[in-house]
Order: C-alpha cells, then structure tokens, then sequence
C-alpha cells in the first residue's frame, strides 16, 4: 500500500502545538500549511519558531489571536490550551458552534473529518467528566482558536504527508496539578486522563501538565497502535517542542516519518478462564466492566470442562499494561481461581474514524485499509443504536446510511 507511517515518541507527553511542530520539522511545507488553515474563518496568525529544548533542536508552534475585550468572566487561568469548560455566557465558543464552523470552512472533506472527529472526541471527554451535555461543553475564545488551528493543522499535516497509519509510543505522563476555568485540577487532567482511557502510560517523573487534552484528543482519533518504533524505513524525523521546561528529558515530542509494511501490529494479551458455576445472566455485568476495563474485546463460548460440566470459556484481549486491570475484574466478578495470559503479536490494519451526517444525526464510522489500499467501513454500533432510537427507525437503516455516507465521502 502506498503512504507513509507516523510514530510519535512521547516521552515527554504531547500537545496540539508539539504535534504540528513536529511534523513541520519533518517536512510539512509551511506554505501548504499556511494555505489549507487559510480555509478557516477564524482570525489567528501562526507562528513558528526554531528553539532549543536541553540539547534538541526543534520547531515551537504558536497561535497569536487578536486580544478580546476584557470582561469580567474572563481570567488568565481559561487560556490552557485544550481545556474546556461550561458557560452559560460570554466570549468563547460551545462545541456545537466549534462543529458548525469546520463544517462550513474551506477543507479537504478528509481534512475537515479527521479534524470533526478529534474535535468530537475532546468535547465528549470534557462532558462525561462534566457530566454535562456535549452541546453544552464551551472553550475559552483564546483556548478555543488555539484548539481549532492545533486539531486543524494536525488533520492537515496527516493528509499533506500521506500519512495512513499512525503508531506512538506509550505516554508519559506528569503529576501535580494545573489551573483551568474550573479552578485547580490534579494532573493529568480529567478530560485528559478520560480520552487515554485504554491507552497504554508511563511515569513522566516531572511535577507539570506532559498531555494537554487537545494533544490526547489527536492520539486518541489517530493512533492505531501504541508500542515501541514499528518496523519501517525512516525517512524523516521531527522535533516538536512545548514550553522550556526543568526536567529529566527535553520537553519535546519526536515525530518518526517514513514507509512500513502495509499491515501494522502490535502486542496484545489474552485472559481466559473456564466457568462453570457462573449464572449466565451475570455474563453482561462482566463484559460490561471488562470493556471498561479496556479490554479490546470480549467473547464467551460454550465448552465442557472436567467431569463433563457444561461451562463457559472467556476471553478477554487487551494491550499488555492492562493485563492487571482485566485480572482484577475477572476474579472480583467471577468464581474464578486462575487466569491464563497468553501475549501474542496482532497484525492490524491501518485505521480511522469519520464522522458523517445522515438523516438521522451525525455518526462515526470506521474506515480500516486493506493490504490493497481498498477501504472497509463500519458504522460505529453505540452511535447507531442511539441515533435508531431517538429517531424512533430500524437500526438497520441508521447503519445503513451511516455507510453510505462514508462510502460517499471516500469515494468508492
């Protein structure tokens, strides 16, 4: 398959601006750069700096925005870059308007619905945490122009270099604490923590924010596989760089750009146990915490077991660092005495998400890419079952248009 692979080092974290930094320093052309943002209607001014962090070199992306009027709401500690909050007034913008404006912006539809569904993934971080509405989730007016140009230069960047598999290494995180519109909030923040759900981390030993939820909204949308350097032909690597920081590493993420195979991989584990005292019932329970657990998949099939006792095999695959989870709930929830783990490769295929509007709302669709370069979609169930019920139609249908309309915007 022709296209490149991307791996992001984070081992220092990673940020909306350390990302297209990065990939500028790689051989994005700031021109193409600078023409395709030109497509959003929003005022800004990027700039792009050549710094130092420690002994690296790198590129320091920076968005400058004309200053508002100063009102009162307004404080120093809502300008984090990513961070959201709710509002019932005043300057900023809400999700549903953040979605409206790339829907109307000059775009390259693949550009425009990877931006969507970074943007889609942060806004629903931010409500769950919030336990509110998505539609009443609000960035800050600086924040929030900050957030546009990072989620949209980093689509941009993907599609400029023909970028169609995204790996990154495991994240590290710091500790402590950061100040947002909602007061002082432990690291990593909420909405940050909750968007690497399932995603494999490491200690940063350093007492600031390493992950903003802009850049763990990019990871979360983009990477299809997290582990060590993939096999590939490196043909280029950039440095991206975040603030100038005390630390044991450069505060800096490295972007690795160069050919693979057409088939990714990575590692996974396999829990199983027999069962043969559960009550079946209880089996939605189980899969339900495992899958929130962050297992990959669930299954469950029919064996007979010693002394001829019809029971159940279950398994559970997960990447390795949630091995312990998994163990946890499969001896909290279960009868279970023991637990088998088995790590094995996995080859995978390149993958992504859209987000499509139909008839009956707007739905994400997998988009995964064969060894031929043919693409395979997938309406997003959970997405589905929703939008068949609030409009009251087969579910069925829903998939149906789903898939039509990735089919649409793809163009097979």
């Amino acid at each position: 398959m022709s296209g490149r692979t991307l791996h992001l080092d984070t081992f220092s974290g990673i940020a909306g601006n350390m990302f297209l930094g990065a990939l500028l320093d790689a051989g994005l052309p700031r021109r193409a750069l600078n023409d395709d943002l030109a497509g959003l209607p929003v005022d800004f001014r990027l700039r792009v700096a050549k710094v130092t962090r420690g002994a690296l070199a790198a590129r320091y992306v920076t968005v400058g925005v004309p200053k508002p009027k100063k009102t009162a709401a307004r404080t120093k500690k809502a300008k984090g870059r990513g961070h959201a909050h709710t509002h019932p007034h005043g300057h900023g913008r809400h999700y549903d308007e953040i979605r409206r404006l790339l829907d109307r912006a000059k775009l390259a539809p693949a550009v425009r619905d990877r931006a969507q569904a970074i943007f889609a993934a942060l806004a629903q971080a931010e409500a769950h945490v919030h336990g509110v509405p998505i539609e009443k989730v609000h960035f800050h007016e600086v924040g929030a122009v900050d957030a546009i140009v990072d989620v949209t230069g980093a689509a941009i960047a993907v599609e400029r270099l023909g970028v169609v598999r995204v790996t990154s290494s495991p994240v590290a995180l710091g500790h402590g604490t950061v100040e947002t519109a909602h007061g002082r909030l432990p690291l990593p923040a909420p909405a940050t923590l909750e968007l690497l759900r399932g995603i494999p981390t490491v200690p940063a030993h350093v007492a600031w924010e390493t992950v903003t939820p802009t850049g763990a909204a990019i990871l979360r949308t983009l990477a299809g596989g997290f582990g060590p350097l993939p096999a590939m032909t490196v043909e280029r690597v950039g440095l991206g760089a975040g603030n100038d920081r005390p630390g044991p590493m450069p505060n800096v993420l490295r972007a690795v750009l160069g050919h693979g195979e057409a088939l990714g991989h990575d590692r996974v584990v396999a829990l199983e146990t027999n069962l043969d005292d559960l009550v079946p019932e209880h089996f939605d329970h189980v899969m339900q915490r495992l899958l929130e657990a962050g297992a990959l998949d669930v299954s469950i099939q029919h064996v007979v077991t010693k002394k001829n006792r019809p029971g159940f095999l279950l398994r559970a695959l997960a990447s390795p660092a949630r091995r312990g989870q998994l163990a946890a709930v499969l001896f909290a929830e279960t009868p279970t005495l023991g637990v088998r783990v088995v790590e094995s490769d996995r080859l995978v295929l390149p993958r992504e998400n859209l987000r499509v509007e139909t008839p009956y709302g707007r739905v994400s669709v997998k988009v995964a890419r064969t060894p031929e370069g043919r693409a395979e979609v997938s309406a997003e169930y959970d997405d589905c079952k929703r939008a068949a019920r609030r409009h009251e139609a087969p579910l069925r249908d829903v998939v149906r248009a789903a898939e039509g309309a990735a089919r649409r915007k793809l163009g097979v």
